[in-house]
């Protein structure tokens, strides 16, 4: 079983507006709301791709009980835990402005919310596959991945890391199965600028040598990396498509590739079906169905 952590989910409010100008008002001409959060992301397209998991994470509020509403809406396995005080976050996301958004903070999480999630982490055995994606609220250390990794580390429990900077660090001693950094966290956790898929690879090669397994670079436009856990590289350009929607593009690339993972168990193939998954959401309105991530498959390069 694959299950997802989101600490931080949200309600994604992405709208499309013909201008947008400073300290005016600005109205929209499109608007969408979706469950969001990076977990919530990896569990939709999963879903979307036949493989069965249970999304974890924390609720709060009456955007918190939206997330609920709308998360069971997509048919997914769900279990929050419900904080009482404050409210899950709402992200706005202007779409004809790619890169433009507004984040919230979230809710606290509290020690006792957090002992929750530990006795749902407990329940996990030998062969489950635990995802930790995205940030975390302000009120929660640096070390919080690293502390859920130690607390299950002798399990046989294979760990997905999508983080940025100490988030993901702190996690390599524990050996993750896979990260998946972005080229510019990448180059954030070297103190580099990383352009190309060549100059990324010394980097992915790195990490691995500081403990994960397999290392996914996402580069947007510029396709992807996979250094992988026998020590070989891959490299593909990004399809071909119009942009549509950038949001979750990254995570369905994780879910894309742990569904090829778990389809065979080859390495080739799950670099190729997490970036046709990643392609497949950046191409849509929203995050990419079977049919759409199938097609791009068969027309990678």
């Amino acid at each position: 079983m694959i299950y997802t952590v989101t600490f931080n989910p949200s309600l994604d409010y992405i709208v499309s507006m013909d201008s947008f100008r400073m300290g005016r008002t600005n109205r929209t001409v499109g608007e969408r709301i979706f469950p969001g959060g990076k977990g919530i992301n990896v569990s939709i397209v999963l879903n979307n791709l036949g493989i069965e998991n249970t999304a974890l994470g924390f609720t709060a509020g009456f955007t918190g009980e939206q997330i609920e509403k709308e998360t069971r809406k997509l048919g997914l396995a769900t279990d929050f835990i419900h904080i009482d005080k404050g409210f899950s976050r709402i992200n706005v996301k202007l779409k004809d402005y790619e890169g433009t958004e507004i984040n919230g903070m979230g809710p606290d999480i509290t020690q006792e919310a957090m002992d929750k999630l530990y006795a749902q982490l407990d329940r996990l055995a030998q062969g489950d596959v635990l995802v930790l994606a995205g940030s975390i609220p302000r009120c929660l250390p640096d070390s919080t991945y690293r502390d859920i990794m130690e607390r299950i580390k002798d399990r046989g429990i294979r760990f997905v890391l999508d983080a940025a900077k100490d988030l993901l660090v702190n996690g390599l001693e524990y050996g993750p199965f896979l990260v998946k950094p972005n080229h510019d966290e990448l180059g954030e956790i070297f103190h580099v600028e990383l352009d190309t898929r060549e100059a990324v690879v010394p980097y992915a090669k790195r990490l691995r040598e500081m403990g994960a397994g397999n290392v996914l670079v996402s580069m947007s436009g510029q396709g992807a990396v996979l250094a992988d856990q026998n020590g070989e590289v891959h490299m593909l350009p990004a399809p071909e498509g119009t942009l549509i929607n950038g949001v979750g593009a990254g995570d369905s690339m994780v879910a894309g590739f742990l569904a090829g993972w778990i389809e065979n168990g080859d390495y080739a193939h799950a670099f190729r079906m997490g970036i046709a998954a990643g392609s497949a959401s950046a191409f849509s309105e929203f995050l990419a169905v079977k049919k759409e991530v199938e097609e791009i498959y068969l027309h990678l390069k």
